[in-house]
């Protein structure tokens, strides 16, 4: 992949302009070299490919997170310009959307899945990550994505929503089209909107009041409606939102920890000598691997970042795993350290669009690998991983293992 840096007379004036293409395969293969490219080219690039504008570093990506005034979510977080073309499907009420819109649907799932909420589910969550662990121990060679990291947040995840129990396997796919629609107009985002009607109209009927169970995420959101808080049409968006957001970080996040675990042994034996480094693993994890990649926010004027400017209505590509390794904020941020203080990585985004999952995939983290280092010794990996190429996600297809139990 050729970088060139050079400045073109397009775009604004002095920003290196950059032959590389942030959504082909071999990109996804490998990110971390044009990563660095990205970065070292300047604080603003521009990608000639899909004619956006770039940050790669963290001083940028927090800057651009945290101004939604200047660096608007409602014209789509993808390649796709609302304001130019039709969204896909009816947009997001969180995800794209800008206050004061935005602050109120919220607010309803900050409640939902408050702390307090996180506290109330903790031992259900514990109790299933045991059984998952138990039933590993007996097999000892598993796939690591399929058995354990899809395995145990649709164990939990859609019981705690209130879901019926069957359709639950279009849930997965259905994340993944979510992400990829995000992507520029390439194989990956053509092949997953053609093949998404079954999981959306699975997820659309779900999402619908009568069918959430009492007491789940899912009828609390609609409860929201009778006290005036969402409408009865904002509320099945919200189940939805909850759905795309709750499940594919934890998976590709829990999948990001087992796979840096039984890279790093002696990061894996420090874990077993502290397991209260359990959430700080994960969380490193997050910040190492970055489950989600990429975001696009869309200018709403002329602005100025870090002396380059860019015009009013110009897409702006975050690279959040960029960022997330960018020797200008981290210590070594290539190597991976449980006991690093990871706070202020953007590997759940940051700002008001912070991700809404959070708390649900650092609990579910969290106690997965208190339960696997409690009672495993060693982690091996016995087979080639395979990567599943999304435009938006990183993550496994696949990561066979061997355990030794403790």
């Amino acid at each position: 992949m050729s970088a060139s840096a050079s400045p073109v007379s397009t775009g604004s004036p002095g920003i290196p302009h950059l032959d590389v293409d942030p959504f082909a395969m071999n990109f996804f293969a490998d990110p971390y070299p044009t990563h660095e490219v990205l970065r070292e080219a300047g604080p603003v690039v521009y990608l000639d490919k899909w004619n956006v504008y770039g940050v790669a570093r963290y001083a940028e990506v927090h800057a651009v997170l945290n101004d939604p005034a200047t660096f608007c979510s409602s014209r789509g977080v993808g390649l796709s310009d609302f304001k130019k073309e039709t969204p896909w499907r009816p947009p997001s009420l969180i995800l794209e959307a800008d206050p004061p819109a935005h602050t109120r649907t919220r607010a309803v799932l900050s409640k939902v899945l408050s702390p307090t909420v996180m506290k109330q589910v903790r031992d259900r969550f514990t109790a299933a990550a045991e059984e998952r662990v138990d039933a590993l121990i007996d097999k000892r060679s598993f796939d690591a994505v399929a058995d354990l990291a899809e395995a145990y947040p649709l164990s939990i995840f859609p019981d705690a929503l209130g879901l019926k129990p069957e359709g639950r396997e279009h849930l997965i796919p259905y994340a993944s089209v979510v992400f990829n629609a995000f992507g520029p107009p390439n194989q990956l985002r053509q092949e997953a909107i053609e093949r998404s009607a079954p999981h959306q109209a699975y997820v659309a009927e779900q999402c619908q009041r009568e069918n959430l169970a009492p007491g789940g995420f899912g009828a609390c959101i609609h409860a929201h409606v009778d006290e005036g808080a969402i409408t009865a049409t904002e509320a099945p968006l919200l189940v939805r939102s909850l759905l795309s957001a709750g499940l594919d970080t934890t998976v590709n996040g829990i999948g990001a920890a087992i796979y840096c675990l039984a890279r790093f042994p002696d990061q894996w034996q420090r874990l077993r000598d502290d397991l209260s480094l359990a959430r700080g693993a994960f969380e490193e994890a997050v910040r190492f691997e970055s489950p989600v990649q990429t975001f696009f926010r869309t200018t709403t004027r002329e602005v100025e970042l870090s002396g380059a400017t860019i015009g009013e209505g110009e897409k702006v590509l975050m690279f959040l795993a960029a960022a997330n390794r960018d020797p200008r904020r981290w210590d070594k941020p290539d190597s991976y350290d449980i006991t690093r203080r990871t706070s202020g990585h953007v590997g759940f985004g940051s700002g008001i669009h912070m991700c809404v999952g959070q708390l649900v995939a650092r609990l579910e983290g969290e106690v997965m690998l208190t339960a696997l280092a409690k009672r495993i010794a060693k982690i091996e990996i016995t087979g080639e991983p395979k990567r599943r190429f999304n435009n938006t996600l990183r993550g496994l297809d696949s990561l066979p293992v061997t355990i030794t139990p403790a």
